[in-house]
């Protein structure tokens, strides 16, 4: 297992947890014929709390993007042949009727809002913009949702996924995203407020073992720069994404 430091923190490589609290030993894969690919704001790619990341993680195929303000992506740089490109977003148009998903290639903006706001004034020349039907209460407990219909990349993925029919490869990253959100709780030290989202989680039926073991007690760690969560840290080493 690669280990990244973040903030002083010794963290794992993939899941971007503390080695305390990785959730990789539940991994998950699943293929669809969907071309996804993620654009995530340059801060997102460091924070343990990214669900976009759990998309790159779970979906097989997914190419990652990083976006900076100093570089200008085209739809030229994304597009993929043979595929008409679509950009999610909230004020998109409504989904195409009966879309083949072998024709079409997805974006997924990634970032705090102020964050994906800013990436989608550039975005929205990309292709076309498109709206999922999504309804409920957003399961992303680890930020503030600041208005109701707000969801997290991956559950936007999730959504994505079933609008396509591929209810299997959702409830897949479904039991992934909620694992990552439980164990970002316990990292935090938010031990009631996990175990209260767990109780509505598919992730405690399917996960008994890996929970049971992230539940063991351990000796205390000694205190220090470790607790710092959410934050931008440039002096991470990370793999490389595509540029433009």
């Amino acid at each position: 297992m690669r280990r990244i430091v973040v903030g002083g923190v010794h963290r794992c490589e993939a899941c971007r947890l503390p080695h305390r609290w990785c959730v990789c030993a539940a991994r998950e894969t699943v293929a669809v014929p969907l071309a996804i690919d993620v654009m995530m704001h340059r801060r997102e790619r460091f924070r343990p709390s990214s669900s976009g990341l759990v998309v790159a993680r779970v979906m097989e195929g997914v190419r990652l993007h990083v976006w900076e303000r100093e570089r200008q992506w085209t739809a030229g740089a994304l597009r993929r042949p043979g595929r008409e490109l679509w950009v999610l977003h909230p004020h998109g148009e409504a989904m195409p009727s009966a879309p083949a998903p072998e024709s079409v290639q997805v974006v997924l903006i990634d970032g705090v809002w102020s964050e994906a706001a800013v990436i989608a004034r550039e975005a929205l020349g990309w292709g076309r913009v498109v709206s999922l039907p999504m309804s409920g209460e957003s399961r992303y407990w680890l930020r503030a949702q600041q208005e109701g219909g707000r969801f997290s990349t991956a559950e936007a993925m999730i959504h994505l996924l079933r609008f396509f029919g591929f209810d299997a490869a959702g409830e897949t990253l479904r039991r992934q995203f909620e694992l990552h959100v439980y164990a970002n709780l316990r990292a935090r030290g938010l031990k009631e407020r996990a175990e209260e989202f767990l109780r509505g989680s598919p992730a405690a039926e399917a996960f008994p073992g890996l929970l049971a073991r992230l539940n063991e007690r351990r000796p205390l760690a000694a205190p220090g720069p470790d607790r710092r969560v959410d934050s931008d840290v440039p002096g991470a080493t990370l793999p490389p994404a595509s540029s433009p």
